[in-house]
């Protein structure tokens, strides 16, 4: 048995689309990272979805 001298085209193709999925990966990476760190911080022990809310009977919703 013997071993082709050069890689084929088709697995060079395979390794340029594989390093491009781990680059677009990195990209999101570093934005997932960038809004995080842009997101204001979150008191400690405050639900944010809660947030502002008076506990108690609630005003009846205004009728357009």
């Amino acid at each position: 048995m013997f071993n082709k001298g050069r890689p084929t085209v088709s697995k060079r193709q395979k390794e340029l689309a594989r390093q491009q999925r781990q680059r677009e990966k990195a990209e999101r990476r570093a934005q997932r990272a960038a809004e995080r760190a842009a997101r204001p911080d979150v008191s400690d022990g405050e639900d944010p979805d809660i947030a502002g809310i008076v506990p108690g009977p609630q005003p009846p919703p205004e009728e357009d």
